[in-house]
């Protein structure tokens, strides 16, 4: 065995000692248990790349529901470098967590908000490593239980009420559909291993129309995960009522779990032909629910809540056209763009509010901010020399390759929109006047860390082989030869 496993076991101690030191420390600056799990989650992040090489491909024992080959350790990557950046922005919003939350002592909550996403951490490692339906469950069930606290975490607040209990009942359904469809999987199959059902469905006797019964329902529980048509009804109200931290986490680790489970099942199963057509109509209502919902937008967390929408219609061209790499590229550059939005957000908010309007003058008052946010929205748009563009680029070229030309106009229409309503932040900062005077403060910590990402958006916009690099041998492009 390689020691991947124990990457999750390491995450799972440290959220185990946190909330340990959380409860018997209780004269401590509870902010600092943040920065405990930061450098804990960083140390595990640079034990990533002293892994052994993984074992060969099996079906047996302990590797019959776990791998380690390089899908799973980028995504595990991934995961963790999310999961540090949302500790940073947690940190920011502390103030509003004590507001909210009347304990015992002023402190009362921050030590369960900074443990809870390490957590949620370990279950998006374990799903990125599941190649068997029981593991895919459960380590959904590990994510989904930690957003349902993290998301009414500030329950006094009643939209955050609310957005918890939509959430949760509309989770609990989809995870309803999950179980229904891995039965009928099952039961055409006799397995709930993927590489099984494999070999299964390729046999000549197979039932295939039960199969695609199976996996169609299976679609509408990751179809929740990553906010697609029509699954996405929670998402607006969610995004807008959850703490902001959470909403970024949200919008990057349950959407790209979401992915990573969704490149493993299709697999098997783009042996059914039908199944990819149902893709692609499902990626085109994506796309155009998404960005024709956020041009009316004048709340900025609803209007990254539509945007959510549509990036998440243009990952699914990339799952259509099989193009695993320019799926991965995209969530990276997806990550680094979202959390710096929400970063300066947090920060903005704080101050004013999180509607478009109360980002009037920033320019003025916080250069750097805006600078940040400028960069933000440009990426999300798809401006040239940015992540975002490169992003784009890729998954368009990997459906020109497929043929898939109708996703090819319906994306370059929607980019369009995409560039009126991202645009509009834009304006408000450098074109519209303050409503109010008065610097925004920035900490030290916040102030390195916008930097870090307007940097790593910049340097991929222009130069992305690292990404590329890392993401070779994906398991996905070979379904392209069948």
């Amino acid at each position: 065995m390689t020691g991947a496993p124990l990457l999750e076991i390491a995450v799972v101690l440290l959220g185990l000692t946190v909330l340990l030191v959380e409860a018997f420390a209780t004269t401590i600056d509870k902010r600092s248990l943040a920065i405990a799990s930061i450098v804990g989650l960083a140390a595990v992040l640079v034990a990533t790349f002293f892994l052994p090489s993984p074992p060969p491909a099996e079906a047996t024992g302990f590797w019959s529901f776990y791998t380690a080959d390089s899908l799973a350790i980028f995504f595990k990557r991934f995961a963790l470098v999310t999961t540090i950046l949302v500790l940073i922005m947690m940190i920011d919003y502390a103030p509003i967590v004590r507001q909210t939350i009347h304990g015992a002592t002023h402190q009362a909550g921050l030590g369960e908000f900074f443990a809870i996403p390490l957590f949620t951490c370990a279950g998006l490692m374990w799903m990125a490593s599941a190649v068997d339906f029981v593991m895919i469950f459960v380590s959904l069930e590990v994510v989904t239980m930690s957003f349902y606290v993290l998301v009414a975490f500030t329950r006094r607040n009643p939209a955050s009420l609310e957005a918890g209990v939509k959430y949760l009942i509309l989770s609990a359904l989809s995870t309803g559909f999950l179980v229904y469809g891995i039965t009928w999987i099952f039961g055409v199959t006799g397995e709930t291993n993927l590489a099984r059902i494999t070999a299964a469905l390729s046999a000549a006797n197979v039932e295939r129309m039960p199969a695609l019964f199976g996996m169609a329902l299976v679609l509408v529980a990751l179809g929740f995960k990553i906010a697609a048509v029509p699954f996405q009804i929670w998402v607006p109200d969610v995004y807008q009522g959850a703490p902001t931290p959470v909403t970024a986490y949200l919008s990057v680790g349950s959407k790209a779990a979401g992915f990573v489970v969704l490149l493993r099942v299709l697999e098997p199963f783009f042996i059914l032909p039908e199944m990819q057509k149902l893709l692609v109509v499902v990626a085109a209502l994506t796309l155009i629910y998404g960005n024709v919902a956020a041009l009316p937008q004048t709340n900025l967390k609803r209007l990254l809540a539509y945007s959510s929408i549509a990036h998440a219609g243009y990952l699914l061209v990339g799952v259509v056209s099989l193009a695993g790499s320019a799926v991965g590229f995209y969530l990276v550059s997806y990550l680094l763009m979202t959390m710096l939005s929400f970063a300066v957000l947090i920060i903005v908010s704080a101050q004013t509010g999180d509607r478009i309007e109360d980002f009037n003058g920033l320019s003025s008052r916080a250069p750097f901010l805006s600078f940040a946010m400028l960069i933000a929205m440009a990426s999300l748009a798809g401006i040239p020399f940015t992540a975002g563009f490169l992003g784009k680029f890729f998954i368009f070229d990997a459906a020109i390759r497929q043929h898939q030309t109708m996703l090819v106009v319906v994306g370059v229409i929607t980019v369009a929109c995409g560039f009126y309503y991202y645009l509009k932040v834009v304006r408000a900062m450098y074109w519209e006047p303050a409503a109010t005077t008065g610097a925004v403060p920035v900490s030290q910590f916040s102030r390195v860390t916008i930097g870090a990402l307007i940097a790593a958006i910049i340097f991929l916009g222009v130069y992305p082989q690292p990404v590329l690099n890392a993401l070779r041998s994906q398991p996905v492009t070979a379904s392209a030869t069948r």
